[in-house]
């Protein structure tokens, strides 16, 4: 198994020479086998476990297990100890799902934290065919159907090559010790279900069951390299990003000879789900302002675009600007200059507003805009709602909650970079002139 090993590290590039490797060791057969492997190797590596707190005493036992088994070694090792059904409970996922998270952040700490280069899972072939059912009977596409990879990013299995049964077999042959979970022989788990029930009924019905679903899991990959090419070129056609957020055109979309499946591959990098993406597609043909969101992001119709967008939480922030201010930093960079009337041209440029100094009290405010507020534009005499005047000149409904405002005490002087209040315009008895340039 050790060549097979090694072979099958090469031909997958899972590491290169001098990186190092984190190994995720629970104590269970599969990752002790795992550990044997790296420990007749040449490579450098450390040792990371996780006491999920959710088989009381056992629990402790493995981590016991594990320390006795690597600290006398002289590998770095670390370990953490998680109280994981209050994590399930607080954000309202499953147990499962909670020992997930957990676990891979704490690899990623210790990782980034340790200076290791990657980190190595013990899936072997037996996982892979439980991944495919599980995403099966879920929503997913192709890429749900390819299963376990390699290599994922940082996250390398090198044990993918083996099945449960080979692995057993090792760990008996070279007499490796490791601790039984209880719970793989509970029916409580989805995987426990289709490893004790599911799966043995198919092989019951085709002996080669495993082998042939491994062949059609390769055969999956190389349509998925197909799937990706048409996908990438499909993408650029509708997609438009910058650093902040991605654009979809959604008239180009709708182009696309699928759609649906174009739009499901850009907004599940994001975190959407395939329900809330069918709600997505739902909207592409209603009115404007409809918003769905992921844990992390925000997608907002907004005319014939669809624009996304990460969630940032921020408090509402106030600047000022003192009479003896001549420049600004914040929320950006703000020019400021007075300057006498006499001679003075009117500067028609959105980001500059030339203001009548004798109007205005200091010290000036800018804030964001809020619902409610009114000013009266340049060149009318009555007064407009900001979100009228929003309206009117077609503002996106995500770049309205990022234009700021420029007050005197509680009126408006200017909408920065669109409009002045009229109130605070140049007239020919004024004296000085405040001029702002963004």
């Amino acid at each position: 198994m050790y060549e097979r090993f090694k072979y099958f590290a090469e031909e997958n590039q899972l590491f290169k020479p001098g990186q190092k490797v984190l190994l995720t060791v629970s104590g269970g057969i599969d990752s002790m086998v795992l550990l044997h492997l790296f420990e007749q190797s040449e490579i450098d590596y450390g040792v990371a476990h996780c006491n999920f707190k959710l088989r009381g005493a056992e629990s402790d036992g493995d981590e016991e297990f594990v320390k006795i088994k690597v600290l006398s070694t002289g590998v770095p090792a670390f370990f953490e100890t998680f109280d994981t059904k209050d994590y399930a409970a607080v954000n309202g996922i499953s147990i499962e799902m909670a020992a997930r998270e957990l676990r891979y952040n704490f690899f990623e700490k210790v990782r980034v934290e340790n200076n290791f280069d990657l980190i190595a899972t013990a899936h072997h072939q037996d996982d892979l065919i439980e991944t495919f059912f599980l995403n099966l009977s879920r929503k997913t596409g192709i890429k749900g159907l390819t299963g376990i990879k390699a290599k994922s990013g940082r996250i390398i299995r090198p044990l993918l090559f083996a099945t449960r049964s080979e692995i057993e077999k090792y760990s008996h042959n070279y007499y490796i010790e490791y601790r039984e979970d209880s719970s793989n022989n509970e029916i409580v788990f989805q995987r426990n279900f289709l490893r004790h029930k599911i799966i043995p009924l198919f092989s019951e019905l085709n002996p080669a069951f495993k082998k042939n679903l491994l062949a059609t899991v390769e055969n999956l990959k190389d349509a998925e390299q197909v799937y990706l090419k048409t996908l990438e070129r499909e993408k650029r056609e509708v997609v438009t990003g910058r650093t902040d957020e991605t654009v979809i055109d959604i008239e180009q979309l709708q182009k696309s000879e699928f759609p649906k499946i174009v739009l499901h591959e850009i907004l599940s990098q994001f975190g959407f789900n395939a329900t809330v993406v069918d709600e997505v597609y739902c909207s592409l043909t209603t009115d404007s302002g409809k918003q769905f969101f992921s844990k992390t992001h925000r997608a907002l119709k907004d005319r014939n675009k669809l624009f996304v967008s990460e969630i940032k939480k921020e408090e509402e922030k106030i600047y000022y600007i003192e009479e003896e201010d001549i420049e600004l930093f914040e929320p950006f960079h703000l020019s400021i200059e007075k300057i006498p009337a006499e001679g003075f041209e009117i500067i028609k440029k959105p980001e500059v507003a030339c203001i009548d100094l004798n109007e205005v009290e200091f010290p000036l405010l800018i804030r964001k805009w809020r619902q409610g507020d009114y000013f009266q534009p340049l060149g009318m005499t009555g007064f407009k709602k900001v979100s009228d005047f929003f309206i009117d000149l077609k503002i996106p409904i995500h770049q309205k909650e990022n234009i700021w405002i420029l007050c005197s005490g509680k009126k408006i002087i200017w909408i920065m970079g669109l409009r002045i209040d009229n109130r605070f315009k140049v007239k020919p008895e004024t004296t000085s002139v405040l001029k702002i340039e963004m």
